[in-house]
């Protein structure tokens, strides 16, 4: 009976005797374990999925803005001919004036172009400035988050981890 309880232990050239242990109890914390490790990997895949699926959303944005100011420069760049000139007389009073009217009209059409463009590269800087502040942001708190900053317990607690 009383050999039962006790077994024999040969540890590295030391031999004693210490109380059985009982194999049922670490069965269900082994679980619990596995289950709450699960768990956290499944939260974190959802937080990074999400992080992403952002971070795709912005991409896009800037790739429609993008396209859309080469549009507008492939516009204004090449505009149609105007259909509605008339044909002048000869005098060179008129012509030179229509021609001087014609060329300024072109110059500040190139101006409007240039300065859309100007303001849409504008907002796309600070569109990719605003990005950049954030993942700096996120980077500082992932150091914040990290467990040294929490109490002793729960340093040594993470320290323990078998994750």
């Amino acid at each position: 009976m009383e050999d039962d309880e006790w077994e024999l232990c040969y540890d590295e050239g030391f031999v004693y005797k210490r109380k059985r242990r009982r194999t049922e109890a670490p069965a269900p914390s082994e679980n619990d374990a596995e289950k709450r490790r699960r768990e956290r990997k499944k939260q974190t895949l959802l937080k990074l999925k999400s992080k992403y699926e952002k971070e795709i959303l912005q991409w896009e944005s800037l790739s429609n803005t993008l396209r859309s100011m080469q549009q507008r420069t492939t516009l204004h760049c090449h505009p149609q001919p105007q259909s509605n000139q008339t044909p002048s007389p000869p005098s060179t009073s008129s012509s030179t004036d229509s021609a001087g009217g014609s060329l300024l009209h072109d110059l500040l059409l190139q101006v409007e172009a240039q300065e859309a463009i100007i303001r849409d590269v504008s907002n796309l800087c600070d569109i990719a400035e605003a990005v950049c502040v954030k993942r700096e942001e996120q980077f500082k708190q992932t150091l914040f988050d990290h467990p040294i900053w929490a109490s002793p317990l729960e340093l040594m607690q993470v320290l323990c981890d078998d994750d």
